[in-house]
């Protein structure tokens, strides 16, 4: 079986597409937790503002996996619910990279517009940094984790219509 025909058939099935578009935030947010933890990337706001959309959809989808197989009507329905968590989450990452790239200013609360604060807090802000949206951490090919999450959510979220619209 050819890699083609492979896709064109698990595009056939909704449970199966749930399962792909539940593997493929669960990727996302593995991938967002091991830049966290393991090579020492705090996230900004926005960071974890995007995998709120993953959160949601990694159940979803395993649900919509199980449900799938005895309804699959129910599926493609639930497969549109996870096409738009997908596009929000792209819509998030979208503003994020644009952030990044000085096409629009982004949030005061990380992008270093905001006005000092002058309390106590003032001591504590000295040794703690707070990561700035407005400046890509890390980036591969000259995209930064915004911009490769945007096309992930964007890869995901055409799947999921795909799969939602496809007919046995």
């Amino acid at each position: 079986m050819t890699l083609q025909r492979f896709l064109c058939s698990l595009l056939r099935s909704p449970a199966a597409v749930a399962l792909v578009v539940a593997l493929g935030a669960a990727f996302a947010l593995a991938s967002a937790w091991f830049f966290q933890l393991v090579v020492g990337l705090a996230p900004c706001p926005l960071c974890l503002d995007q995998r709120l959309p993953y959160y949601a959809a990694v159940p979803i989808g395993l649900l919509l996996a199980l449900v799938g197989r005895s309804r699959p009507e129910a599926a493609r329905l639930g497969l549109w619910l996870l096409a738009a968590l997908m596009a929000v989450d792209a819509g998030i990452a979208i503003y994020h990279a644009g952030v990044e790239w000085r096409f629009w200013e982004g949030p005061t609360a990380c992008t270093g517009t905001a006005p000092p604060m002058v309390s106590d807090i003032m001591s504590a802000l000295k040794s703690t940094r707070v990561p700035r949206c407005d400046e890509a951490a890390w980036r591969l090919f000259g995209v930064s984790m915004a911009g490769w999450n945007a096309l992930l959510a964007l890869g995901l979220a055409g799947v999921a219509v795909l799969g939602a619209t496809r007919r046995r």
